[in-house]
């Protein structure tokens, strides 16, 4: 007897989509429970850790860098850049060269909390990742840049 279910997988646990989604879960709301008592969302916390990443690198940063290197949507980063800027997290000014674009930057406060936040997040990291071997763990880089990696059409 022919089976009518629509799923390409006898089971869930077969689906790499709904496994990663329950991964991204888990992970996420770990970020999120840390992150609140500092009234920081993840996508903001994200933004403010780019925008450090990028001065470290001495990278002026756009809105369209953000979106392009945390690969957060367009709409998120906008609404989270205007909260971030009144909540003075975050200055935005003209661009030098390119009018239609503003520099974003952290502010002193800005920068003190995203460094004090980092280490939070990047314990999470070192928890929840640290359930699997070393090895395990580089594969799963591997495997994740190569699935951030644009497809060629």
């Amino acid at each position: 007897m022919k089976s009518s279910s629509p799923f390409g997988f006898a089971q869930a646990q077969e689906s790499p989509g709904f496994l990663l989604w329950q991964t991204t879960m888990l992970w996420q709301r770990l970020v999120k429970k840390a992150l609140e008592p500092h009234a920081i969302s993840h996508a903001q916390f994200v933004i403010m850790a780019t925008l450090l990443w990028f001065e470290l690198q001495e990278k002026s940063t756009t809105q369209i860098d953000i979106i392009h290197w945390s690969k957060l949507d367009k709409m998120t980063v906008s609404k989270s850049l205007k909260k971030l800027v009144a909540l003075k997290l975050v200055n935005r000014i003209e661009h030098k060269t390119d009018t239609r674009a503003k520099s974003t930057s952290l502010t002193p406060t800005g920068k003190k909390l995203v460094k004090q936040l980092i280490p939070l997040v990047e314990k999470i990291d070192v928890h929840f990742f640290g359930r699997t071997t070393k090895q395990d763990q580089r594969i799963l880089l591997q495997i994740f840049q190569k699935l951030i990696i644009p497809a060629k059409e």
